[in-house]
């Protein structure tokens, strides 16, 4: 017997038999940089404003849920204003709605307690008041640590600090050691700068006495024409101890306010440090993975240095005049024209310039040296170049003419074979890297950039 077939209109008009499926809307989120934006303000009339100094952090997406993202709310925005008298933060959050799309609601107090942390006030008038309330908390804060003399490389400014000569007076830097209260407390305030600042950043031991930051601090006048000590940046350094009886000065962060940035503040709290890991005889100066704007600095201040240090003078001028008479062979892979080791041990005992930033700057000091239109500028060229590709690929690097072959042995196979240099390198130099041309291309490029970056720092340092 055969089954009636309900029609579709029969089933419209049936309310049991209709079925609806509904989807909703799931949740995508928001970026958090898409929706916060942070100001560095000095005055409680710069709150609001939205002319004040904007800063752009390395990443905000990290202090919120795994993916970066903000959920659970409609027309999102979030107005943070961190004050540069007293490293307090207040957050103005604004939205139309909430709901739960999936992903629940983010919780954007946590979120933001997570970078700001105590510094962080819930009421916009708690922290108005507090640019009039803590007016004096930087000066009393570094009134225990210890005020260092400053003495520029090589006796003079320079382009860094032409525009500094009339403000240089109102300079001063500070060292503070960690385990003393107002160190610690000092830090803790500008913390969230080095979170949203420093790249790849984490705060660093308040409490260990091997931490020591180095403050610099502008004295500028208030409205009532009453001198303030404001903070341009800092640096944070570890002392290491080195056997038998000296030690190591490691330089781990370093952050210069962004109103003060690309202005030459940086390289004066550089100089500081050199100042006194030179005067206290530690064993070296070292930098825990530098950025590439401040290795630029920092090599700049090592190069001044190094200029008018007397005892590589000479060495120098042996190396230019070697590679001026063109007595490099050019059948001879010379991996790093390094200089003497005795000169390597000069410069560590009296500059405190570890060999691999020596290194670095030696390369320069060769540059200035040689004139562009030289014939040897090649030379020149060819040894960066392969000083890149050892650093790379390693001392083995020119070793692809060898090549294994196993032999027939009563031992074990696997420990037996035999190394030789064939004659024929083209016949099997194919099967080796099918990405030889792209790896040469990318070694090539990383050749330019330092060669480009070598003259770079030659212009603003070769004598006029």
């Amino acid at each position: 017997m055969g089954k009636k077939q309900q029609s579709a209109g029969d089933a419209a008009t049936d309310p049991k038999k209709r079925r609806r499926v509904g989807f909703s809307n799931i949740d995508a989120g928001v970026e958090a940089k898409e929706c916060i934006k942070i100001y560095l303000v000095s005055s409680k009339e710069e709150v609001g404003v939205s002319e004040s100094f904007c800063i752009d952090p390395v990443d905000l997406n990290g202090f919120f849920d795994e993916d970066g993202k903000i959920y659970g709310y409609n027309g999102l925005k979030i107005t943070i204003w961190i004050s540069s008298i007293t490293f307090h933060a207040y957050a103005d959050i604004t939205y139309k709605s909430t709901s739960d799309g999936g992903k629940g609601i983010t919780d954007l107090k946590t979120s933001l307690q997570n970078i700001f942390a105590d510094t962080l006030v819930d009421s916009k008038d708690d922290f108005l008041q507090s640019f009039s309330a803590e007016t004096d908390l930087i000066r009393s804060l570094i009134s225990a640590g210890e005020m260092l003399q400053h003495k520029a490389a090589n006796g003079h400014n320079g382009e860094f600090h032409s525009h500094l000569e009339g403000a240089a007076s109102d300079l001063k830097v500070v060292r503070m050691v960690m385990g003393n209260d107002g160190a610690g407390l000092l830090y803790s305030r500008l913390i969230p700068l080095v979170l949203l600042l420093i790249d790849g950043s984490n705060p660093i031991d308040v409490v260990d006495p091997g931490w020591e930051i180095y403050v610099l601090v502008q004295g500028k006048k208030d409205e009532h024409e009453t001198i303030q000590d404001r903070i341009v940046g800092f640096t944070a350094l570890y002392r290491f101890f080195h056997y038998p009886d000296k030690t190591r000065l490691r330089l781990s962060q370093i952050l210069v306010l962004p109103p003060y940035q690309h202005k030459g503040y940086g390289r004066y709290l550089v100089e500081a440090v050199n100042n006194v890991a030179i005067s206290e005889d530690v064993y070296d100066f070292t930098v825990e993975e530098p950025l590439d704007y401040f290795q630029h600095v920092r090599t700049c201040t090592d190069i001044q240095l190094l200029l008018a240090f007397d005892p590589i003078q000479d060495v120098v001028k042996s190396a230019v005049s070697t590679l001026k008479h063109g007595k490099l062979s050019k059948e001879t892979h010379v991996p790093r024209f390094m200089p003497p080791s005795t000169a390597i041990d000069d410069v560590r005992k009296t500059l405190k310039i570890n060999k691999k930033q020596f290194l670095q700057c030696w390369e320069i000091l060769i540059y200035l040296g040689l004139h562009p239109e030289d014939k040897c500028m090649e030379d020149f060229v060819t040894i960066i170049s392969n000083r890149v590709k050892t650093d790379i690929l390693g001392k083995d690097s020119e070793s692809q003419g060898k090549k294994v072959t196993e032999v027939p042995t009563d031992y074990d196979q696997e420990m037996s074979f035999v190394m030789f240099r064939s004659g024929n390198i083209e016949s099997h130099s194919v099967e080796m890297d099918e990405n030889q041309a792209k790896q040469k291309e990318q070694l090539q490029k990383m050749v330019d950039e330092r060669v480009e970056e070598i003259k770079l720092i030659a212009q603003k340092l070769r004598p006029l």
